[in-house]
């Protein structure tokens, strides 16, 4: 996993919960949090950061993950503005996923593991989006997608029917949009 996943990790625990909070995550999961944005670090690294912060806020670990991906969100938009301007929309946005986005992430991120996505727009209502990852990060996926609506000045419902984590082949959001 690339480093500025855990640079974003540690920036949201320590501006929400404070650098205290952040040392103690990293002393709870045995890590010495030197991370560098291209740096390719472990995922178990990441999965003990995620464990030890549910442990501290008394979460489940993905919710931590889903807050993280909305919070992390906002911080994305400010960094990377040129993925989100030519869209009005956060479903305009999602769509971009894999023919615009990712491709831009692995420029950016030489050997980025990222995840694939597909959809089905036949729907104006709900947008029926596909997640396939070996690491099984769909809460990561729905966070983000909630930080992308409140970029747009939306909400996103999201429900998942289908979950690797329940042994699917792979994950399905279906996702309704409305207007804050």
């Amino acid at each position: 996993m690339k480093g500025v996943v855990f640079n974003l990790f540690e920036e949201v625990v320590s501006r929400d919960y404070g650098e205290e909070a952040w040392d103690k995550v990293l002393d709870s999961a045995g890590l010495d949090g030197a991370y560098t944005s291209l740096g390719g670090y472990s995922d178990a690294d990441f999965y003990a950061l995620v464990a030890a912060a549910s442990e501290a806020l008394a979460q489940p670990p993905d919710e931590v993950v889903r807050w993280f991906g909305r919070e992390a969100l906002p911080l994305l938009a400010t960094s990377y503005p040129q993925f989100f301007e030519p869209h009005g929309s956060t479903r305009a946005f999602v769509l971009t996923l894999n023919e615009i986005i990712h491709p831009e992430v692995r420029k950016l991120y030489p050997g980025a593991d990222v995840p694939v996505f597909d959809f089905d727009t036949t729907s104006e209502e709900v947008l029926r989006m596909g997640y396939s990852s070996q690491r099984q990060l769909c809460s990561f996926a729905e966070g983000l997608i909630e930080g992308a609506a409140g970029h747009y000045g939306e909400r996103a419902s999201i429900q998942q029917p289908s979950c690797m984590k329940r042994g699917d082949a792979k994950c399905l959001l279906e996702i309704s949009f409305e207007a804050a």
